[in-house]
């Protein structure tokens, strides 16, 4: 078995989270009067943790003020609806399964903020991971590598042995600044043509092609 640590993206890789962060987007900045973004723009624009996401999706040249007053009604209005529409990606639970059968050590590291991954982690997939972890204070957040640093010694691992999953450039970027080889999910918030013109060298296309990659 050429991999003894897996680490996944969590928006677009596990679960289809982009209707529950359209919905928030347009909630927060409806609040404010502002113009809503389309369905295509906000799966464009995540990727980069929720602060990013809303510093993105506010009008060019609105201010500092407008952006955190949007933030902050995003957070609220999300942290109620995190789950109203969030699901597994089909076939993603039984993958993550199989692969801890197989003695693979499963975490997730994610950009959203730690209390909402704990969260929908808790809810949708109890008990399955060795090791969860989300934006915090203090730890550089993907593309660096310092939150793959933090799992690996959780998990009491190093690099080797190690591969990353996701569905962006920014794992993409994360599995390179880790030396580690990256599976690119073409069923996320990015398509196959994105991907590639990203870097991607190794596309899988559904969670069973993963699992294969993963145990070949």
């Amino acid at each position: 078995m050429p991999y003894q640590t897996a680490i996944f993206d969590l928006d677009g890789t596990l679960l289809n989270t982009l209707d529950d962060l359209h919905r928030a987007v347009n909630h927060a900045l409806a609040a404010l009067g502002l113009p809503r973004r389309g369905l295509a723009e906000v799966r464009l624009f995540t990727g980069n943790g929720i602060r990013r996401l809303i510093d993105l999706s506010v009008p060019e040249g609105a201010s500092q003020d407008v952006a955190d007053r949007v933030f902050a009604k995003f957070k609220a209005y999300y942290d109620k609806h995190k789950l109203d529409a969030t699901r597994p990606y089909t076939g993603m639970p039984e993958v993550i399964g199989d692969l801890r059968g197989a003695g693979v050590a499963c975490a997730v590291v994610s950009n959203k903020a730690d209390s909402a991954v704990q969260g929908i982690i808790d809810h949708f997939y109890p008990d399955t991971f060795d090791c969860v972890m989300g934006e915090r204070g203090g730890v550089r957040r993907k593309p660096h590598r310092d939150m793959i640093d933090v799992v690996l010694r959780e998990l009491g691992r190093g690099a080797d042995g190690m591969v990353y999953v996701g569905d962006s450039e920014v794992d993409i970027e994360t599995a390179r600044n880790c030396g580690c080889p990256c599976l690119s999910c073409s069923w996320g918030f990015r398509d196959r043509s994105w991907l590639v013109e990203h870097g991607a060298t190794t596309i899988v296309d559904t969670p069973a092609q993963l699992e294969a990659k993963i145990l070949a």
